[in-house]
């Protein structure tokens, strides 16, 4: 049975027998989604484990997504971020949230440097500069400057709930509303229609007396919970869109758009149309931010032979994967390897269940 007979039937049977649950239907999308392909050899050992790479506690090759996407050299100090899955009740609606708190001395400014995901932002952010935003996924590298005192308080969505969450950002019943529309920018979150004035005077009455407390974050979490469970309520293209990405995260011989499209029974056209509105990205992007997160994990690790890592991600030659990666991040893939080699012996980000 395809995915979309999976999703066609789950939600005819359950919307029709009063037990609609989203969840349920995003499950089984994985589930079909994550079905090994038949795989090759490239000469680079593959990750094990079954596990999604942003299911809370297990990770692809042991790496938590934040740590995945955060580019960490020498030169650029980051100030320590703890790290938090959703509760059980709002996994669907949630991959993570992240907390960094800083103090940054006078006259410094500290560039963070950031591979998305392909997901939307809640983003709550007090101290020196406060600032309230909703923001949509940045397609090339992600750069945020930090400076004085601050902290944040983000919200990383599940990819099917951007689109969702941004209907508030139309006219009831408007048409043809895209993720597209704030893809490489951000609104401000208090345009949202809803409760989010509210939620983000909570976040700042729970964080701002001691940035640092665990249990100051807690409750601003559940303030973003309770408003995400009452105004997100997953469709049946958010479960799919959610399946599909999943399937090119945790699939490393999902290298070309058209293998995608055949995994869910799709034409290419038809998928490029779901993932442009609902992600406000392409296929490809896709396919590309996968090989770089990837890449970026491996050279961090201190992954020596280029070519062999260049044919392992799919690249026809070390010299297009050298020109990807340098066009992307800044750096070639040698560079980047010798500089987050250098920052290897820093601690390690910590990660709290929520």
């Amino acid at each position: 049975m395809s995915l979309q007979d999976i999703v066609s039937s789950t939600f005819f049977a359950e919307s029709h027998s009063g037990r609609w649950r989203p969840e349920r239907v995003a499950r089984k999308c994985a589930r079909l989604a994550q079905r090994p392909a038949n795989r090759q050899a490239r000469g680079v050992a593959r990750h094990t484990g079954s596990a999604a790479p942003d299911a809370p506690g297990a990770h692809a090759g042991g790496a938590h997504p934040i740590e995945r996407a955060h580019l960490r050299v020498p030169e650029r100090p980051s100030p320590p971020v703890l790290r938090y899955a959703p509760s059980p009740a709002a996994a669907h609606l949630v991959r993570h949230y992240w907390v960094p708190v800083w103090e940054i001395p006078d006259g410094q400014a500290w560039e963070q440097h950031v591979l998305q995901y392909p997901c939307c932002l809640v983003v709550v952010a007090g101290g020196d500069d406060p600032y309230e935003r909703f923001y949509g996924v940045v397609r090339g590298l992600s750069k945020v400057s930090l400076a004085g005192r601050g902290w944040v308080v983000g919200t990383v969505l599940q990819p099917g709930v951007g689109w969702l969450l941004g209907q508030a950002l139309t006219a009831p019943g408007a048409p043809g509303w895209s993720v597209a529309a704030i893809t490489d920018a951000w609104v401000p979150l208090g345009t949202l229609a809803g409760p989010w004035p509210g939620v983000i005077a909570a976040v700042r009455d729970a964080v701002a007396a001691d940035p640092h407390d665990p249990g100051a974050h807690r409750r601003a979490i559940t303030s973003i919970e309770t408003a995400l469970l009452a105004e997100v309520t997953l469709d049946e293209q958010a479960s799919l869109v959610d399946a599909v990405v999943a399937a090119v995260e945790t699939d490393p011989d999902l290298l070309r758009v058209s293998q995608l499209a055949e995994r869910f029974a799709m034409s290419q056209r038809s998928l490029q149309r779901l993932t442009v509105r609902r992600l406000g990205l392409s296929p490809h992007w896709l396919i590309q931010r996968r090989r770089l997160h990837e890449a970026a994990e491996r050279l961090r690790a201190g992954h020596a032979d280029l070519a062999a890592l260049a044919a392992y991600l799919g690249y026809a030659d070390q010299a297009h994967f050298t020109r990807d990666f340098r066009t992307i991040t800044g750096h070639t893939p040698a560079d980047f390897r010798d500089r987050a080699g250098r920052a290897a012996h820093q601690e390690p980000e910590p990660s709290t269940p929520f």
